[in-house]
């Protein structure tokens, strides 16, 4: 990529950041109408889990293989696909007939919305070569989650009340059609040096892993234990089968030497528990404010101003606390704010008291704020810059599994607790689990930051990008040698 200007740079940050708006404000946009969906599609709660996690798992699935194909065939190039795709799968969902079709036409979405963020990422890190420019750049991308968090509840819930749900799809259409007019105008094209080779058996035992397990969890209070058993069976013999394939292949979907460096390791775990926490949290909050509290779904986005509002002012301090002093401060400060704004809603049953559940969503929106820049950060930070998509890819697919486990076991646990005969005498204490795990996570992202942010730790972050290098130098002779 040839060196650019500071504003052109600066224009490609915005243009990369559109697109996360577009994907993380459907989202949160989506949990305020999951009440008004339910009722109007006669959806259980199992039916709102897979609308949120059939986006979710398709992209998780899809991640590593778009961030793998951009450095191949071009980064610029995909990431147009992408927002084609994402923006014709958004008119399909507004349109949606039925529960069924909206849960494959969020599926379509979700392949275009893979060719995003992590491509996204890769051109933001391969735009930003300086440390500390980059860090800040990637504060600027974690704000965009803050601003898609205190946009889509509101934007939402007025689309929902003044117009319907499907109208919240309607956003990401202008949105998208800008986003891809600019990318087309101003972004240049790169690639890796040297592109990896597609890994087809890899992305399938991706897939089966993936699938296999979230069907288990969001199933497993309906049908049984023993109805899911195989399908837990299934998720068992993907994972081993990925950790005995992928090491033999040259050129594998998911390149475990990335595993050898703690900082990257602790980042993948820290990633899947901050959004397992952020998926259960919106879950949750979204059902009390509006099938407990009785409020609309208007209200109810109000209602999640004060965790939006804290994610967006403290993402790019985050950033800037990462360029200068490191991750360890933001992912301590995100783990100890998560930890006890679930312990709030866990011991001292938050919903009850507006005084409490205000407090419990300020903190929350406290730690999600930190934890977002050090995750990307760490994750592509002494990665080579040619396999800077595939790293990117990874960071992405464990927020986007985390956010997938989430809403399943979080739902799952939900759904054997509450009684349908009196839902709102019953859902505070059946949501008490929920919150325990939600705490659980938020001290996983503690604990792990504290541990994998230290001198040892980049030790091993040094040692892994050498051989990374080396290996890469080895290769690109062997190609010339032939």
């Amino acid at each position: 990529m040839p060196e650019l200007s500071q504003r052109r740079r600066m224009l490609v940050l915005a243009i990369c950041c559109m697109s996360l708006l577009i994907v993380s404000l459907d989202t949160t946009a989506l949990n305020v109408a999951l009440p008004a969906m339910q009722r109007d599609l006669d959806a259980s709660t199992a039916g709102l889990q897979w609308t949120i996690d059939a986006y979710t798992l398709v992209l998780a699935s899809l991640l590593m293989l778009a961030g793998s194909t951009a450095d191949r065939i071009g980064r610029k190039r995909v990431f147009i696909a992408g927002l084609i795709v994402f923006t014709i799968g958004s008119a399909l969902c507004s349109a949606a007939p039925n529960l069924d079709a909206l849960i494959a036409f969020r599926m379509v979405q979700a392949v275009g919305g893979s060719m995003l963020n992590p491509v996204a990422m890769s051109i933001i890190t391969n735009t930003f070569t300086d440390p500390r420019e980059r860090a800040r750049a990637i504060g600027v991308w974690g704000a965009v989650v803050g601003i898609s968090m205190a946009l889509g509840p509101l934007v939402g819930g007025l689309l929902v009340d003044s117009i319907g749900w499907r109208s919240i799809f309607w956003v990401n259409l202008p949105v998208g059609l800008a986003a891809l007019l600019l990318t087309l105008r101003f972004v240049p094209e790169s690639r890796a040096p040297k592109g990896r080779r597609p890994d087809p058996v890899g992305q399938v035992l991706v897939i089966a892993l993936f699938g296999s397990l979230t069907y288990a969890i969001i199933e497993a209070p309906n049908a049984g234990f023993a109805s899911v058993l195989p399908y837990g069976v299934v998720a068992a013999v993907a994972l081993a089968g990925l950790l005995a394939y992928e090491p033999r292949r040259a050129e594998p979907l998911i390149d475990l030497r990335f595993f050898r460096s703690v900082p990257f390791s602790g980042a993948t775990v820290i990633a899947i528990s901050a959004f397992a926490a952020l998926g259960g949290f919106l879950f949750l909050s979204t059902l009390y404010l509006q099938n407990v509290r009785g409020l609309d779904a208007l209200h109810a986005g109000l209602w999640m101003l004060p965790m939006a509002v804290p994610t967006f002012l403290c993402a790019p301090l985050s950033g800037r606390l990462v360029g200068n002093r490191g991750p360890r401060l933001s992912l301590v400060i995100a783990g100890c704010a998560m930890t006890v704004s679930a312990v709030l809603f866990a011991a001292f049953e938050a919903e009850t008291s507006n005084v409490t559940l205000f407090l419990g969503y300020l903190v929350f929106g406290i730690g999600f704020g930190f934890v977002n820049a050090p995750i990307t950060n760490t994750a592509v930070s002494g990665m080579p810059r040619a396999q800077a998509g595939v790293a990117a890819a990874v960071a992405s697919t464990s927020r986007q599994l985390g956010q997938t486990l989430g809403v399943a076991v979080i739902g799952a646990v939900l759904a054997s607790g509450v009684v349908s005969s009196s839902y709102r005498e019953t859902f505070v204490d059946a949501a008490v689990p929920g919150w325990w795990i939600i705490a659980g996570c938020g001290l996983a992202v503690l604990v792990l930051g504290a541990v994998t942010s230290g001198t040892w730790a980049h030790r091993t972050a040094e040692r892994t990008a050498d051989r990374l290098k080396s290996a890469e130098v080895r290769e690109a002779a062997e190609v010339a040698a032939r």
